[in-house]
């Protein structure tokens, strides 16, 4: 299991415990109510405290949901930058197979950090805009490297990477254990990638 796959089950690096739990505690009732139908006696509820202790350690609910969601766009970020391959083509198909395993394998997660963003104060949401940024310039970098090598076809840069970061956000929206393994659906995903590129 990665560092990163442990950190996000654990949430280790949260500290103390009971900032943990309230912490777990947000993600799970986020992923299942959403944010604006969640109550801060919902998430100190299921992290068995009660409704006060939630201000102890975080300021308001929506503190809860840019911590969240913040952490997991770094988290998110590592997996791509983390990606190796020789030829803009390995690492396009790498990019993409790690990008939706990452997906898959933290859904809970990821739905909440993906599909939660409108309800960040728009501070924190210029904070965690600039991760968002940094993931589409690695995604544009690599077709740019692949049309320079005569390899991609692709005239929209922008709207292409979007496409293709997208094929793997969505997965967090609709995706069960039951249905396909995570990487399985990682491998499909680079396929798919690489045809809507190929020159």
């Amino acid at each position: 299991m990665s560092a990163i796959t442990t950190a996000l089950t654990d949430w280790e690096h949260v500290q103390p415990p009971a900032a943990r739990r309230l912490l777990t505690g947000a993600i799970a009732a986020f992923a299942e109510r959403g944010y604006q139908a969640t109550t801060t006696r919902d998430i100190a509820s299921r992290a068995g405290m009660s409704p006060a202790a939630l201000y102890v350690h975080y300021s308001s609910k929506e503190k809860l949901l840019f911590e969240i969601s913040l952490y997991g766009h770094k988290a998110a970020l590592d997996v791509l930058s983390s990606v190796e391959g020789s030829t803009p083509t390995e690492r396009l198909q790498a990019m993409v197979s790690a990008f939706t395993v990452w997906h898959a394998e933290h859904h809970t997660v990821a739905r909440v950090v993906q599909y939660e963003l409108a309800a960040l104060s728009p501070d924190h949401l210029a904070e965690v805009a600039t991760y968002r940024r940094s993931i589409s310039a690695l995604m544009e970098k690599v077709l740019a490297d692949g049309v320079s090598a005569g390899t991609f076809q692709v005239d929209d840069l922008p709207g292409t990477a979007l496409a293709l970061l997208s094929l793997s956000i969505d997965v967090a929206r609709w995706y069960s254990p039951a249905r396909q393994p995570p990487e399985a659906l990682g491998s499909l995903h680079a396929a798919l990638a690489l045809r809507m590129v190929q020159a």
